[in-house]
């Protein structure tokens, strides 16, 4: 179990003392136990009195998108794994985060990108660090933080590998007046 899968457990607890369901003495008890589980099956037994969460997207581990003279777009809800490896040869890829069910505290965003424009669009408060990505003839530029507040839960994207002949931008919301993109 990850510390990420953790926190997910202890925000159903969180949930559960919220609605009046458990005792705050039932409720430490239950986070201690969490906080030792190693595996999922360990999380299980306090877990097992509580109504089920409403089921969110889960996310595939890894996620691999193509592109050869073409574009990657995924906008709107969709589900961001923890790790996305994305192939572009002179293509265009934008990848909006904003509204994405982001499950991991930390996602990988794996670049190989060939004579194109890489757009990523985070949420507010999300951090990235782009150090990994290599350029040859290009730019990787990120308005963004690259590394986490303290305390944080905010998403924290890591991106790497290669944009060859080509831009890369990390950016949040663009808004003038009405407008938002």
């Amino acid at each position: 179990m990850s510390d990420a899968d953790r926190e997910g457990v202890i925000a159903q607890l969180n949930t559960a003392v919220a609605e009046g369901r458990l005792t705050l003495a039932e409720f430490e008890e239950r986070v201690d136990g969490v906080l030792r589980a190693r595996t999922y099956g360990d999380v299980e037994p306090f877990l097992a009195d509580l109504p089920a969460a409403a089921a969110p997207v889960t996310p595939s581990e890894v996620v691999e998108l193509r592109s050869h003279a073409g574009q990657i777009r995924r906008t709107g809800r969709w589900s961001m794994p923890r790790r996305l490896v994305v192939h572009s040869m002179a293509g265009a890829v934008h990848l909006d985060l904003r509204q994405a069910v982001i499950s991991h505290r930390v996602s990988h965003i794996e670049l190989a990108t060939q004579a194109g424009a890489t757009t990523i669009v985070l949420p507010p408060g999300a951090t990235a660090d782009i150090d990994g990505v290599s350029t040859t003839g290009g730019t990787a530029r990120s308005k963004v933080p690259s590394t986490p507040e303290p305390g944080s839960t905010a998403p924290h994207i890591v991106v790497t590998g290669s944009a060859a002949a080509g831009t890369l931008l990390v950016r949040y919301e663009r808004r003038f007046w009405f407008w938002r993109w």
